[in-house]
């Protein structure tokens, strides 16, 4: 084939924040010149979640997994020297999206570009939210009404921009089967497009359809993986002409940005990672009629910590050598009339079309959120059961876990580490942001902010008169929760015994014979301090404690240490256990630990798990925790019989 019909390279991004505005700002600047080809901004939990850096739950959580943005001086700092007019840029943002749109608009506009040009995507997909990521600030319906605000702006005032990525990267993580991850992705889709299809004139429809992206991932079953990016070809044209009468086959093309399967990279023997991120993405890129139009790949140190900017460089030059040095990009799609592709990609289009007329018929995604989240609840209990029992191999952890210790572990560990400095310098510029600006300006620009939300208003124009007036994060998503109101997702974990016993004798026995000495049942509570969402860990196990007859506790995610212990005094906890992935471990478990002892709880046991190096685990162990899990420990049921251990009162009586 001539170079003249060699089809484009996707876009190549890496998923990248952290620190500051001004250190992220270098790091893209670095990657830019690298040959990276689009900006993926990943922003910290205060920012997600509608926080400002000094709220009470941004403590230790500040420039962790992303970089803070608490007002329009962040984001102009985050792009200093970056002409966003010629960029294109993903934000993976949710809650807060109109909001941080607003703050690119405005930060654009600063720097004399033509809005009307700019190309990127806000991921503003909260229904995912709700099932796995947790990022959420109001109740589904007024959160739709924001998705659908966004839509109906962007298609106005910036065309060329997505203003939403239906999300099902994260219903992978939590566990879902391909078929879910297809027939939730979609179903929230068309609970988007079917908000939005009566805020604009008919014939303006399609266009709008045709802005609606998706975000997936790709887990290590490549070829079930690429099956699945053809199922959702498939199915996504048929929902477009069928459900919603677009006529025009440009506007019914599934578009779609990867980012490879996080969740499947591996504490132990890490260096393996690489080969699986390279595995992972030739599902997304392998197939010409499903290939992804933009890719950002995992470090291969993820599941260690933040991945340092090599680590993110050797990723990018992954993509580069597959786009450039081999011949992919050269040839029409590999897998067309393959029978064996063909067979996979019907049975997958067929299970996915059941569990959508499920979903249509409770009434659409937004009604069927208590059902998704305990399916994928369930589903993920049945992934991990596989590891554990072998079923399934995962090379160096149930399998061939024994071998050379990684020359690429030496001096830093491998990994970045955060300066915790950065917090209180964070909170300083803040400070110092709302002495400078006009107290007045504000005050209005809130006002109209609260009115607009409140009379039911597209919020995006007064979000941006309310960035350049100077309002913070914080203060923007304060005007939401007092017009719409706080919430509370659901878990997933029911209180009742499941019925999958098999394995779990001995521990029942072990937790009746203590339950006993204790003089009622074992009482477990299952933590999640901070603004970390990630509850898949936190909720496996509560769920396997609850199989083995403990009494057990799980309210969710995004607790302050505060309401941790008074639950604990509260349950009169056995036993306290805590869950955080966001690297934010050392001073949320000091704070909750000084609290326990105030309040008299000090004898009761906590235990930790999460993505937590080895110095940091001794310095946990050091301030009186029981024990400390990684991922690593993936053998629930050896967690689950030191639980027992740690609230049996002869075993204490015996030390």
């Amino acid at each position: 084939m001539s170079d003249a019909k060699k089809d484009r390279p996707w876009l190549i991004r890496t998923y990248a924040g952290h620190s500051t505005a001004t250190a992220s700002n270098a790091l893209y600047r670095s990657n830019l010149a690298k040959g990276q080809t689009g900006l993926s901004v990943a922003f910290d939990l205060p920012t997600q979640t509608g926080y400002d850096s000094d709220h009470v739950l941004s403590r230790g959580e500040v420039g962790k997994v992303g970089v803070p943005v608490s007002h329009l001086g962040d984001m102009r700092a985050l792009f200093d020297q970056i002409p966003l007019e010629k960029m294109n840029t993903s934000m993976t943002i949710n809650a807060t999206a109109p909001w941080l749109l607003a703050l690119y608009i405005a930060v654009a506009e600063e720097q004399g570009a033509d809005v009307a040009s700019l190309q990127g995507t806000v991921q503003n997909d909260l229904i995912k939210e709700y099932l796995s990521r947790g990022t959420y600030i109001c109740p589904p319906a007024p959160s739709l009404k924001m998705i659908a605000d966004v839509a109906e702006y962007c298609y106005t005032n910036v065309p060329k921009w997505n203003p939403m990525n239906v999300c099902s990267y994260h219903l992978q993580e939590a566990g879902a089967t391909p078929e879910q991850e297809l027939a939730f992705a979609l179903a929230t889709a068309t609970a988007v497009l079917d908000a939005l299809k009566p805020r604009v004139p008919a014939e303006d429809f399609p266009a709008l359809v045709g802005r609606i992206s998706f975000f997936v991932n790709a887990g290590i079953r490549f070829v079930t993986e690429m099956c699945k990016m053809r199922a959702f070809v498939d199915l996504w044209d048929e929902i477009c002409r069928d459900r919603y009468g677009v006529e025009d086959p440009k506007f019914r093309r599934f578009r779609y940005g990867v980012q490879v399967n996080s969740l499947g990279l591996t504490e132990q023997q890490p260096e393996n990672n690489v080969y699986r991120i390279l595995i992972e993405m030739l599902a997304v890129t392998l197939s010409k009629k499903a290939r992804a139009r933009a890719v950002q790949l995992p470090a291969w140190n993820e599941a260690l910590g933040l991945p340092r900017p090599w680590d993110q460089q050797w990723s990018m030059r992954m993509q580069q050598i597959m786009a450039y040095e081999t011949d992919l990009l050269e040839f029409d799609d590999l897998f067309d009339g393959n029978p064996a592709v063909d067979a996979k990609v019907a049975t997958l289009k067929e299970g996915a079309r059941h569990e959508l007329e499920t979903l249509d018929g409770m009434g659409g995604a937004i009604e069927a959120i208590d059902y998704m989240k305990a399916r994928l609840v369930d589903s993920n209990a049945a992934r991990l059961g596989r590891i554990e029992a072998g079923e399934t191999v995962v090379v160096g952890v149930n399998k061939w876990t024994q071998g050379e210790p990684s020359p690429l572990m030496t001096g830093d560990g491998g990994i970045m580490v955060v300066d915790p400095a950065v917090e209180a310098e964070q909170i300083a510029r803040l400070e110092a942001w709302r002495a400078d600006r006009d107290a007045g300006a504000v005050k209005a620009a809130l006002a109209d902010l609260r009115a607009a939300a409140a009379e039911g208003r597209n919020v995006v124009p007064p979000s941006i008169a309310a960035a350049k007036a100077g309002v913070t994060t914080g203060e923007w998503a304060a005007q939401m929760r007092s017009v719409h109101g706080e919430y509370r997702g659901p878990t997933g974990v029911s209180g009742a015994r499941s019925n999958k016993t098999e394995g779990l004798d001995d521990l029942r026995d072990a937790v009746d014979a203590v339950s006993d000495r204790l003089g009622r049942r074992l009482k477990f509570l299952v933590g999640k301090p901070g603004l970390d969402g990630h509850s898949n860990g936190a909720e496996q196990i509560a769920v396997r404690a609850r199989d083995c007859g403990m009494d057990i506790a799980y309210e969710g995610i995004r607790l302050t240490p505060a309401e941790i212990v008074a639950a604990a005094q509260e349950d009169q906890a056995h036993v306290v256990g805590l869950s955080i992935l966001s690297g934010s471990h050392i001073p949320l478990v000091e704070d909750l630990m000084k609290q326990m002892r105030e309040a008299g709880l000090g004898h009761v046991p906590v235990i930790v798990g999460g993505i937590i190096p080895d110095d940091d685990a001794a310095h946990l162990r050091k301030m009186g925790v029981a024990r400390v899990y990684t991922p690593k420990d993936f053998e629930l049921n050896t967690i689950m019989m030191d639980i027992v251990t740690l609230a049996d009162p002869q075993a204490v009586a015996a030390e």
